[in-house]
């Protein structure tokens, strides 16, 4: 992970480190929820992707899963002669040692994908499992789309929800989203 991007302010640079900081920590101890939010390309994935790493060398399960492939996956399960069954698969994704949900909102959201994510988000807060989670959206915007899912994800006691400002890595400001999110 890159910390020397050229270009950043001091705010930037002080959320990408304090990001980096957050990171290091929950993969050093990984409990409750750590949620990455910023635009595309900021480095939200890279940081889950290697706590995930951490914990794989340190031999947890992990499940780590873009959102809107997840829920893709699980509907297909549903289908006659599926090798996994719908509920096998739904229990590795509850109950994974470390879980990351990368991409948080890019779903398209159906009741029945809420309703899904709720279980899967319900589930790891009441059994105190780790989980990361990454978003663009800032926090109204999930509040607002996901009433019930950010309830457990943003609440204090259970984790932290780290905003990163700095702009796309390799694109800059060019990439950022037109509504500013």
């Amino acid at each position: 992970f890159d910390l020397r991007v050229p270009a950043l302010n001091p705010e930037e640079r002080d959320s990408l480190e304090a990001a980096f900081r957050s990171a290091v920590a929950y993969a050093d101890h990984p409990r409750g929820w750590l949620t990455l939010q910023g635009t595309n390309g900021c480095g939200k994935t890279h940081l889950a992707a290697a706590i995930a790493n951490r914990a794989l060398a340190a031999g947890v399960s992990v499940f780590f899963a873009v959102v809107p492939d997840l829920l893709d996956h699980l509907r297909s399960s549903f289908a006659p002669g599926h090798e996994a069954g719908y509920d096998e698969l739904f229990e590795e994704v509850r109950t994974a040692g470390l879980l990351v949900l990368d991409d948080l909102g890019a779903q398209h959201t159906s009741p029945w994908a809420q309703e899904k994510l709720y279980q899967i988000v319900n589930y790891r807060t009441v059994s105190g499992l780790p989980t990361v989670v990454t978003t663009e959206h800032g926090e109204a915007e999930l509040r607002q789309a996901h009433p019930r899912i950010f309830a457990r994800i943003a609440d204090p006691r259970g984790g932290s929800v780290v905003a990163i400002l700095a702009p796309h890595y390799r694109l800059g400001r060019g990439s950022e989203p037109a509504h500013g999110g």
